[in-house]
């Protein structure tokens, strides 16, 4: 896929596509030093304050916390590397061989910063406005099917949030077994609710992420009954 391609998506002026600026938006560290790091890091302050306002504007209602969730959850890396790959971005980095031999140009945090460093690029061209249109174009269908900001939360968040409703105390975690060595390690944890007479388990790569999944097991019983 060319650059002409990819911008019938973005649609983006000649004066954006054909600059320095653009060219190093494009361009990996490992392609040597006129690269998208310093734009990456502006990318990333732009696109968070443009999504804050869409979303400000957007749920008037919404607590700072439901914000919040809502914002990373929409420029997380995974957001943007989908659109990064979505767009057919991957066909148009420059990275070093070595890099690019490894599958670099298909790697999420690669895409995710090129993304962010394009944006970057855009503002410094075009200015906050113009920049604010293209990122709100481009999150067009993620900002259509924004989940509530309830299920963006931990799975232990919805449950202590679930019991303190109902005015009981909140669950208890051991690790009951864990295994494996360094990197490899895993880990068994039940999580209990005394006062509901309760229990479930969970593993998990950590001691939080078993947590986690003890209560999510936990939850979908507590709604079950």
């Amino acid at each position: 896929m060319t650059l002409g391609a990819i911008n019938k998506v973005l649609l983006l002026p000649e004066e954006v596509t054909e600059s320095k600026i653009f060219q190093s938006a494009l361009t990996h560290r490992s392609a040597g030093q006129d690269n998208n790091e310093r734009l990456e890091f502006l990318g990333d302050a732009v696109l968070g304050l443009v999504i804050a306002n869409i979303l400000f504007e957007k749920f008037p209602q919404a607590s700072e916390g439901d914000l919040s969730r809502l914002r990373a959850h929409l420029v997380c890396k995974r957001a943007l590397a989908e659109m990064a790959k979505a767009v057919g971005l991957s066909e148009v980095l420059k990275l070093g061989s070595g890099e690019r031999r490894t599958g670099g140009h298909y790697r999420s945090s690669i895409l995710a910063d090129s993304l962010e460093a394009i944006i970057a690029a855009v503002y410094l061209i075009k200015g906050f406005e113009f920049a604010a249109e293209f990122v709100a174009r481009l999150y067009t269908e993620q900002l259509q099917q924004l989940p509530e900001p309830n299920e963006l939360k931990d799975p232990k968040t919805r449950l202590q949030e679930y019991l303190q409703a109902r005015q009981v105390d909140v669950p208890d975690y051991e690790v009951i077994k864990e295994w494996g060595e360094g990197n490899d390690k895993c880990f068994l944890v039940k999580c209990e609710i005394s006062a509901l007479s309760k229990s479930s388990q969970g593993e998990g790569k950590s001691k939080k992420k078993a947590e986690q999944a003890a209560a999510s097991e936990m939850l979908i019983q507590l709604n079950s009954q």
